[in-house]
């Protein structure tokens, strides 16, 4: 279990649950950590602005199924029956990171072939494809948004789907804002569309996320469930 009074630990621990990387028990702890700590959301933020913009530097390399295989059957051999879990290893020595950072080269794709907009004179124009953080990277929406005009969350995936007493949460956070911010509740399948007026800015590298939350939304105004889709803005 991971000691999240420990600020390495803590900070390791942030980094893996931006990646999806961490074990189902670590990240139920993280999620339950992170309305009342204030020092791991910070760490969480951090890593966001550094890992999202990173990964959309590296070219997609997904390895063939032989490679994981032999890499599966070679660690396996490794690990004697009943061996005790050794110490964890660093985050960033995990092959989940280096799967991480391919995940996002559909975004080129998208812009090529998604022209959702009407051309318009003025306000910048920027996309982001937000896709799930855990090991399929798989993409269930699409936010386009124009300076000074209209922002529209498109669904082009599929959304796991919402439990009872649950529902979804749109945020957005500026490169650089102290915190994100609530742009409402989404229904699956439906596309929303809203002012830009309504976001705090409009921005390159502007992280777009949807979480899973109380039905009625945060009640801290900051995200307190798992992040079900993120992704970072592009200029078109």
């Amino acid at each position: 279990m991971i000691q999240l009074h420990d600020p390495n630990e803590r900070d390791a621990a942030a980094g893996e649950y931006v990646l999806g990387t961490l074990s189902a028990e670590d990240h139920a702890a993280v999620a339950a950590a992170l309305p009342h700590d204030a020092a791991l959301r910070a760490d969480v933020y951090g890593w966001q602005d550094r890992l999202l913009s990173l990964s959309a530097q590296v070219p997609a390399a997904e390895p063939t199924g032989a490679v994981w295989t032999r890499v599966s059957r070679s660690l396996d051999s490794r690990l004697p029956p009943r061996q005790v879990a050794a110490p964890r290893a660093p985050w960033w020595q995990g092959l989940r990171l280096w799967q991480g950072l391919s995940g996002v080269a559909l975004v080129a794709s998208l812009v090529l072939a998604l022209r959702l907009f009407t051309p318009a004179a003025e306000g910048a124009r920027y996309l982001a494809v937000l896709d799930s953080p855990d090991e399929r990277h798989a993409t269930g929406w699409v936010v386009e948004l124009q300076a000074g005009r209209t922002l529209r969350l498109v669904p082009v995936g599929d959304t796991p789907p919402v439990p009872p007493g649950r529902a979804l949460q749109f945020w957005t956070k500026p490169l650089g804002a102290a915190g994100p911010t609530s742009l409402g509740l989404v229904r699956a399948g439906q596309t929303l569309e809203m002012p830009v007026a309504r976001l705090p800015a409009v921005g390159a590298q502007q992280l777009f996320e949807i979480t899973l939350e109380p039905e009625a939304g945060s009640p801290i105004d900051r995200p307190t469930g798992p992040i079900l889709f993120v992704g970072r803005t592009v200029a078109l």
